[in-house]
């Protein structure tokens, strides 16, 4: 990672947001072809709370082409931003990328899943959350009851007599 990158992610690590975006907002006018760079500035307005302008740094990035542990994340990003703006589809067309391409991801399948909350999709994202629960946990009970989990996870209004 070059020297002027690194100062700007030390300053955002550093709650300096404005001064590291308008650093980084600079480095992508000089390098606009660079989806690492064009990463760093999404996740930039993103902690600025300026989702509308992450968006097209994040496609932008996507569309040039990252490292897999890179893409996965501006997957997640772009995906969460649209989320919180209300555009669930999008949102939903995105983790679902993401998901066909990292299907190991459980992280993205909990964003995966409050995406289906908000499109009203309930039994489906419980069912993910649930599944993704019973895979990732490591305390005792719900290892114990992961079974049951698993079992009833898509089965949440199904009643026995």
């Amino acid at each position: 990672m070059d020297k002027q990158l690194q100062h700007i992610i030390t300053l955002r690590e550093n709650g300096r947001l404005e001064e590291a975006n308008q650093l980084i907002v600079e480095l992508v006018k000089e390098e606009p072809e660079n989806g690492y760079y064009q990463f760093q500035c999404a996740w930039t307005y993103d902690l600025l709370g300026k989702e509308n302008d992450a968006i097209p740094h994040y496609e932008k990035a996507i569309k040039l082409g990252l490292k897999p542990e890179i893409l996965l994340d501006a997957y997640v990003g772009l995906g969460s931003t649209y989320r919180t703006l209300g555009q669930y589809g999008q949102a939903k067309r995105i983790f679902e990328q993401a998901l066909s391409e990292f299907p190991e991801a459980e992280h993205v399948k909990v964003f995966y899943a409050m995406t289906l909350y908000n499109l009203n999709e309930h039994s489906k994202a419980m069912e993910i959350l649930l599944n993704t629960v019973a895979d990732t946990t490591n305390n005792e009970g719900i290892k114990d009851y992961r079974k049951a989990i698993k079992f009833y996870s898509d089965k949440l209004d199904q009643t026995w007599e």
